[in-house]
């Protein structure tokens, strides 16, 4: 059973004890309650902010664990707090590997990265955190629960959309496929990769052909290029970091040597700013 009041004051406590900074948001100028505003935390946890206002006023329907996952890392819940927050919606808690839960500490690492675009994903490629410039460069993510934040999902599901030049395709849908199968080999038996790869299969012609070919190659470090509509072409290095238990990774995309990449990044940092001042001034308020 789901203890609602117990629940909405964690919740609320929790999102008191941030300000904006901490999670890589600007402070703003009106701010008339402390910490973080709700609308904040939902979009930072990906969930409609109704649904997370409602979870605070001990009201509306059960969360899920997917949203309880995504709520405990916009809140930087370490892993008992994380625990707690599932004891308290009446849920049995994830194992205690990395999941889709970042350690605070790697967040506060990647935040100091700021002149690069950082990524920190799950092994199976949902996205659970991006820096600032990373949002800027990257094609908008959905909000909510679902498929729609996993990057080989969206890679071999909608092709059409895929950020990178048409003569790299073959090349990167190799090497994802190769990264996935020793992440599938690792973790036999676990459901998320287990339904992931089933649901591929069934989904992609390309994907069931690579697989197919049980070829195998953890990925540590990758050059690629991102079509970005504004700034066009950008070549980075990409350094892939693994952490202990390594199902959660950091994808650190430096501008490759020899290219225009650092001036396209900064004009994106410049973008990404703006947009951020922009949204902060609007005069809609957290309560």
């Amino acid at each position: 059973m789901t203890d609602r009041r117990e629940l909405a004051d964690f919740l609320r406590r929790r999102r008191e004890v941030h300000r904006p900074s901490d999670v890589g948001l600007p402070d703003g100028l009106r701010r008339r309650t402390p910490g973080l505003r709700r609308e904040e935390v939902a979009s930072l946890a990906g969930v409609s902010t109704d649904h997370y206002t409602r979870l605070e006023q001990a009201r509306g329907s059960a969360p899920s664990e997917s949203v309880l996952s995504a709520i405990a890392r916009a809140l930087q819940c370490d892993l008992d707090e994380r625990d707690h927050l599932f004891y308290l919606a009446g849920m049995t808690p994830p194992p205690r590997r990395a999941g889709n839960y970042v350690r605070p500490g790697l967040i506060a690492l990647a935040r100091r990265l700021t002149d690069i675009p950082v990524v920190i994903c799950t092994d199976t490629g949902e996205i659970a955190w991006l820096n600032p410039l990373a949002t800027t460069l990257l094609p908008p993510l959905p909000e909510g629960p679902g498929r729609g934040r996993n990057l080989m999902w969206r890679w071999f599901t909608q092709p059409d959309r895929r950020p990178a030049p048409r003569e790299d395709w073959d090349r990167m849908s190799a090497s994802h496929v190769m990264d996935l199968r020793a992440t599938y080999a690792r973790r036999a038996g676990d459901s998320d990769i287990t339904s992931l790869v089933h649901d591929l299969l069934a989904a992609s012609e390309e994907f069931r052909g690579l697989w197919e070919r049980h070829q195998v190659g953890v990925r540590r470090a990758d050059l690629k290029t991102f079509i970005h509509p504004e700034v066009g072409p950008v070549a980075v290095r990409c350094e892939v970091l693994l952490t202990e238990e390594a199902d959660v990774k950091l994808l650190a995309y430096f501008p490759a040597e020899g290219t225009d990449a650092a001036e396209k990044l900064e004009l994106l940092r410049v973008i990404g700013t703006q947009r951020l001042t922009s949204a902060d001034s609007s005069p809609t308020e957290g309560r």
